[in-house]
């Protein structure tokens, strides 16, 4: 999913706002912009994302996937 540093207008489940263990700044995970990265793009770790953010993630995607009428499996 896209990261932005830059301060989001919409809340969860369209965005997850994260403040990761380390870093300075508070980030936004884009929960609807799903991302495909070369592994050539990866230039290490730069921070954790805890349990509960892990379980927001998820409840996002499960819920945009309600919305687009996608049916679990």
């Amino acid at each position: 999913m896209a990261l932005t540093s830059a301060p989001q207008r919409t809340g969860f489940p369209l965005t997850l706002e994260l403040r990761p263990k380390g870093l300075p700044k508070k980030f936004w995970m884009k929960v609807r912009q799903m991302r495909t990265l070369a592994v050539e793009q990866i230039s290490g770790r730069l921070g954790r994302v805890g349990p509960e953010e892990l379980i927001q993630v998820i409840e996002g995607l499960s819920d945009n996937h309600r919305r687009l009428g996608c049916v679990s499996v």
